[in-house]
């Protein structure tokens, strides 16, 4: 157990920032589960808002550091793409 104060400090901040990073990817994993959701709804409308409520969610991780910025390049990429190639 910590026995410095600063020791101390630093538990209690990690333990908050770990609950706001957990928040936030899981967060960033509903989004992604909506646009899925949608391209396998079939519905390319739908799908394209949910992409584009989902991008800044992404960008918005990546900034923060909580996922790498080129993981969400790909996943962006590779949704982008499957909803370019629904029919309409």
């Amino acid at each position: 157990m910590a026995q410095h104060a600063s020791a101390k400090k630093r538990i209690r901040q990690t333990k908050r920032r770990t609950e706001v990073n957990r928040s936030r990817v899981s967060r960033i994993r509903t989004f992604l589960r909506k646009v899925e959701s949608a391209i396998a709804g079939g519905n390319k409308d739908e799908a394209a808002a949910a992409y584009g409520l989902a991008q800044p969610e992404l960008m918005r991780g990546a900034n923060k550091g909580v996922v790498h910025r080129n993981m969400v390049a790909r996943k962006l990429s590779r949704l982008a793409r499957r909803i370019k190639a629904m029919p309409t």
